[in-house]
């Protein structure tokens, strides 16, 4: 039984050398093969994810800064307005949402303008 064992861990040892040196031919095969998987799905991330949520932000922004008196909008909570006042130092918004009521929104909480 102890010779089996002694026979076994001398071909482990035998074949450890040989494996360690077939796996780094070039000496950085390892870190190539972990590195651009992970810069591929960074790129795939930026793509999909992280610059098409930039692009509607900067559209949200460029649309908020249009809004003038007498444009139709919707909130985020889902209150359609017609715009009656804005106060572009204080980021307020005057809607009218009815027959005499106007409600102040913040300039933030309008969501699009509706045709």
């Amino acid at each position: 039984m102890l010779n089996l064992v002694t026979v076994a861990f001398a071909q482990v040892q035998q074949a450890a050398p040989a494996a360690q040196s077939a796996a780094q031919p070039g000496g950085g095969s390892m870190w190539t093969s972990f590195f651009i998987p992970i810069i591929a799905m960074i790129v795939i991330f930026y793509f999909l994810l992280i610059r098409p949520s930039q692009k509607k932000e900067k559209d949200r922004k460029k649309m908020l800064e249009a809004v003038q008196k007498g444009d139709k909008v919707i909130t985020v909570g889902g209150i359609y307005g017609t715009v009656v006042n804005v106060k572009p130092e204080e980021n307020i918004i005057v809607l009218k949402i009815g027959d005499g009521t106007k409600v102040d929104f913040a300039k933030s909480a309008i969501q699009s303008k509706v045709s």
